[in-house]
């Protein structure tokens, strides 16, 4: 016969277990609701499906820190990351956020300030002139920007910094426009595994 205080630890457990596995479905669900934590995967099933990374984000007041981590990549490899609309194609609206370079074990981490939340957001009230940095290549920049009202963008996406480097590792050559200069390679981790109009930033409130 169970003691009243087994009883209550069977308890604890069955709320512990339905926790965690809310908090796979909801991130940050079981943090504070000032932090975020969560998990990129891989964007295809072919290309380093091995590998991934982990985000946490936390509230600075003003501003968020962004900290990620991946593992399972190429070692000695650039990548660039993107705070993006959709995870997958055509990926929406995008904003480069900044570079993780791996170490000789194909691991990389990298921090980054900004507005990470359900706050974050690209708008363009009017259509006006846009600098072209670069105005040649398969990607030139435009040279004005398209209006739009504010269209939140919740979703990370990692791509390779060049097309060679994505060949290397078993991924397609596709030259992409996701980095500094606009000839990335392949996208190889992001946030699918959330819905399109529900991305793991949205769950962070400032």
């Amino acid at each position: 016969m169970k003691t009243q205080f087994q009883f209550k630890q069977n308890l604890l457990s069955v709320a512990l277990a339905a926790t965690t596995c809310l908090a796979g479905i909801m991130p940050g669900a079981a943090n504070a609701s000032n932090n975020l934590s969560f998990r990129m995967l891989p964007s295809s099933a072919t290309c380093l499906a091995k590998a991934y990374g982990y985000v946490t984000i936390s509230s600075l007041g003003t501003v968020e820190n962004m900290h990620v981590e991946v593992y399972g990549l190429p070692p000695k490899t650039d990548f660039d990351l993107f705070v993006i609309q959709v995870p997958g194609k055509p990926f929406g609206l995008s904003w480069y956020q900044g570079d993780i370079e791996t170490d000789e074990h194909g691991r990389g981490v990298a921090d980054f300030t900004g507005r990470f939340n359900i706050e974050t957001f690209i708008v363009a009230p009017g259509s006006d002139v846009a600098p072209t940095v670069h105005g040649t290549g398969p990607f030139p920049d435009a040279a004005t920007n398209p209006p739009t009202g504010p269209v939140h963008t919740f979703h990370l996406g990692l791509w390779f910094n060049s097309p060679s480097d994505a060949v290397k590792a078993g991924c397609p050559g596709t030259l992409t426009p996701f980095n500094g200069d606009h000839k990335a390679g392949v996208q190889v981790l992001n946030t699918h595994q959330y819905p399109k109009d529900n991305g793991p930033l949205r769950w962070l409130h400032p």
